[in-house]
């Protein structure tokens, strides 16, 4: 029988679930910065919640009522706390779905949590209830030209809305975005924000290449033999793809946090101990997120060092 690995050791220790909460904008990316956990620890360990399945009104009942899903009164904060609580323990609730199809609120059914629940939605770390309950947090940050590209590929490519409609309900949320969401960002154990490339802007659109940087509380100690390795021959070799990383301390609310900026595509060359190190904790290879491909976009890079931070953060715990 295999061993096994210390994270998952760690993680069985954990008594109930334990809750990584993920906040931001709509169409600001927060599931896309999450898939990797589902991803990388596998269906088994990793279920998720949205919080838009905590609307109090579907869709027309908002237009009627002239508010916004961002404003806290349009959702069951109460409700999501109490199920919150249980959800910790490791036991089921009974909760609705949000059909973004139809706009309209569907169910209740029951949901079991697995061992790592994801919470993700516009205001998961609203409340000192919702932070107390959450074991590590992540604030999604595009900057506002960034996130209208996003919001206006994904509402019109897949939830049915035309651009107008898009730009119109940008325009009715903005308020309350920075009344009640953008202050979300202070309370986070970590920040992605994400710019256009230097290397071009219209690299977004066509190849994911975003300017991305991973903002977070530094660790407590540190990891000996976890780590890029850049082969300076690679950097002499004209195929290989341009990058650039950097690293600088920020201040945010009295707190200095740790930032890793990612730009271009980053060759897999440079990751072999990260990866491996990916592997022998979670039993998955890191290839399921970033496959065959030589170059890696900055997301992917990110995506893997959020997991990498979620291990730490679990080991630490036991």
């Amino acid at each position: 029988m295999k061993e096994r690995s210390p994270f998952h050791a760690a993680l069985a220790a954990i008594p109930g679930t334990y809750i990584i909460g993920v906040a931001g904008d709509s169409g600001s990316g927060k599931t896309t910065f999450t898939a990797t956990v589902r991803h990388l620890f596998g269906d088994k360990l990793v279920s998720t919640i949205t919080l838009d399945d905590y609307h109090l009104f579907d869709r027309e009942e908002r237009r009627i009522r002239n508010i916004t899903p961002l404003a806290p009164e349009a959702n069951d904060l109460e409700g999501l706390e109490r199920d919150l609580e249980e959800l910790k323990k490791g036991n089921p609730v009974r909760k609705k779905v949000y059909n973004h199809a139809t706009g309209t609120l569907e169910g209740p059914v029951e949901f079991s949590p697995s061992r790592i629940l994801v919470l993700e939605g516009l205001h998961t770390l609203f409340t000192p209830g919702l932070r107390r309950l959450i074991d590590f947090s992540l604030y999604v940050d595009p900057a506002p030209d960034v996130k209208k590209e996003w919001k206006i590929k994904r509402d019109t490519g897949k939830r049915g809305y035309s651009e107008q409609e898009v730009m119109e309900e940008i325009r009715k949320r903005q308020a309350d975005y920075i009344r009640y969401i953008a202050p979300q960002r202070e309370c986070a154990d970590a920040i992605i924000h994400v710019a256009f490339s230097r290397f071009g802007r219209e690299l977004g659109w066509t190849r994911n290449i975003y300017r991305i940087s991973l903002i977070q509380i530094p660790l407590s100690e540190t990891t000996d033999g976890i780590g890029f390795t850049i082969g300076l021959p690679l950097l002499a070799t004209p195929g290989t793809c341009p990058f650039s990383l950097e690293f600088d301390r920020r201040t945010l609310r009295g707190r200095t946090m740790a930032a890793l900026t990612v730009d271009g595509e980053f060759d897999q060359s440079f990751l072999p101990l990260f990866t491996r190190y990916l592997e022998e904790e979670t039993g998955i290879n890191p290839a399921v997120v970033y496959g065959k491909r030589r170059c890696l976009p900055p997301s992917e890079i990110i995506q893997l060092i959020f997991c990498w931070r979620i291990i730490r953060d679990i080991l630490s715990r036991a």
